[in-house]
């Protein structure tokens, strides 16, 4: 109520507090161990303006707990992010320019890292398949994978089989350089472990060109959907094809005019990649993936 009147109620908050050691050894006389802490707070609220509910979220995590943001903060940003979604209206079909926040970003980009993944590459089941030395992305996007990061949310000094991680440079220049693979895979496809077994290690999504601050980003977008929540799970993995539930905002002349609400985004991940054009400068650490928001020239929104 602090923030607003319309917050009438809440789903529930959380606070997360652990240290784990974990060791690891195998038959190849590997023994090692390390250490790790992780802390998060959480909080979801629900805004109310006559009939209309809506609900929405924030969320701290960091592994030292005083680079935490302030409980109070969560709960002031979950509570403008829940009061900025009262009034969702749906739009009609049409194709425009859209754009995704850093943590829709990540789940966007999470489906590369899927299927760049040595399971998916020798079970043939990849919409990128074979793909290494192709140009996945537009010239200007780079990534890098840097496991060693200090207080890194992936960092890990060894994979889940005790093969070594190491910096890399996934993509260069928009070209896809190599896979995510563990010692298995690796043997499947006749290459070598690049120390990925559990995953990968701090995926770092850079650009060579300028990456835009919040009002460049928008004004950048021009008029088109700022996605900001995403629901349902229609990926194909093999083919790329995406379609999902998704909630956000409509911007017109590179300014939010209102919030939206069930429409269903479509495209290919293969054209999607390659259609981004901008990152912002917002980029989220909270995970696996480092990236700042990402706009892409096109996409189809089905709606009314």
């Amino acid at each position: 109520l602090a923030v607003d009147a319309r917050i009438t109620n809440s789903e529930g908050a959380s606070v997360s507090s652990q240290r784990h050691t974990g060791v690891y050894g195998n038959s190849l006389g590997f023994l090692a161990g390390y250490s790790a802490s992780s802390h998060s707070v959480s909080c979801s609220l629900v805004a109310q303006a006559g009939d209309d509910m809506q609900r929405d979220y924030w969320f701290t995590i960091a592994r030292d707990p005083t680079e935490l943001e302030t409980v109070a903060g969560v709960g002031r940003t979950a509570g403008v992010r829940a009061v900025a979604r009262l009034g969702a209206r749906r739009l009609s079909t049409r194709k425009v320019p859209v754009a995704f926040t850093p943590d829709m970003a990540r789940g966007l980009l999470r489906h590369f890292v899927g299927a760049i993944s040595g399971t998916s590459q020798y079970r043939k089941s990849s919409f990128l398949l074979n793909a290494a030395g192709e140009q996945i992305f537009p010239a200007f996007l780079q990534m890098q994978e840097r496991p060693h990061i200090r207080k890194g949310l992936a960092s890990s000094p060894f994979d889940q089989e005790g093969a070594a991680t190491h910096d890399r440079d996934l993509v260069r220049d928009g070209v896809l350089s190599g896979y995510v693979l563990s010692s298995y895979s690796a043997r499947r496809l006749g290459l070598t472990t690049t120390g990925n077994a559990g995953g990968i290690h701090n995926l770092i999504v850079s650009s060579a060109q300028p990456a835009l601050d919040a009002a460049g980003f928008l004004r950048r977008l021009d008029t088109g959907l700022l996605v900001t929540e995403l629901m349902g799970q229609g990926v194909n993995g093999v083919t790329g094809d995406y379609s999902r539930g998704a909630s956000g905002f409509w911007v017109e002349r590179g300014a939010i005019v209102y919030p939206v609400h069930e429409i269903t985004i479509a495209g290919n991940l293969r054209s999607m990649y390659r259609n981004i054009v901008a990152l912002g400068d917002d980029r989220d650490v909270r995970g696996g993936i480092r990236t700042g928001s990402v706009l892409l020239s096109e996409m189809t929104i089905a709606g009314e």
